[in-house]
């Protein structure tokens, strides 16, 4: 049996991918930035504050919800949202090592 695409890669590798995966689209970085910026769970705000459709901002919420970047309880007949601290967290660290891990070679091309 072959190997599959992914397992050719690093574990931290695919880790990477996923998560930017999750979150590489504009509508998912506006949510993300609303709940960050609310600070707070955020119910039904997003349609409002956003401009999308309902079902639109569900299936982005569903997208980063799969990927544990944010977290929802019910509260009554509503889904209220929040960032997932330790998936936040471990974003920060690989892309930020990722991203560190470039030196300017000063003239290179």
């Amino acid at each position: 049996m072959g190997l599959t695409k992914t397992e050719i890669f690093t574990q931290e590798q695919n880790e990477i991918s996923t998560l930017l995966k999750a979150i590489a689209h504009p509508a998912r970085i506006a949510i993300l930035q609303q709940i960050i910026s609310a600070n707070a769970c955020i119910c039904g705000d997003l349609v409002e504050e956003l401009g999308l459709a309902q079902a639109t901002i569900s299936q982005h919420l569903k997208e980063l919800k799969n990927a544990d970047i944010i977290k929802g309880t019910i509260e009554g007949v509503k889904v209220c949202y929040c960032i997932e601290p330790k998936t936040w967290a471990l974003l920060q660290r690989l892309f930020g090592d990722f991203m560190a891990s470039y030196i300017d070679p000063k003239g290179c091309c």
